[in-house]
């Protein structure tokens, strides 16, 4: 595997574990939130989570591409 793609899988997993906690903390910090609200804030939380992986690609991939030296 080539740098880049270990780096983008390690991002993956830590941006996966903090969705994982913030859905957590959700469901401790409201406990009486319905059911509907625990899916639409999961929901959203996975639309921020595809955002931030979106903006670390490309920013791996311009970094990438800005070096002097080829891997």
């Amino acid at each position: 595997m080539t740098k880049k793609v270990v780096k983008l899988i390690h991002k993956k997993k830590i941006n996966w574990i903090v969705w994982l906690v913030l859905v957590i903390l959700w469901n401790y910090g409201f406990p009486n939130a319905t059911p509907l609200q625990d899916v639409l804030i999961a929901v959203i939380l996975s639309i921020l989570l595809m955002i931030i992986q979106k903006f670390q690609s490309r920013d791996l991939q311009n970094s990438n591409s800005r070096s002097k030296f080829k891997n």
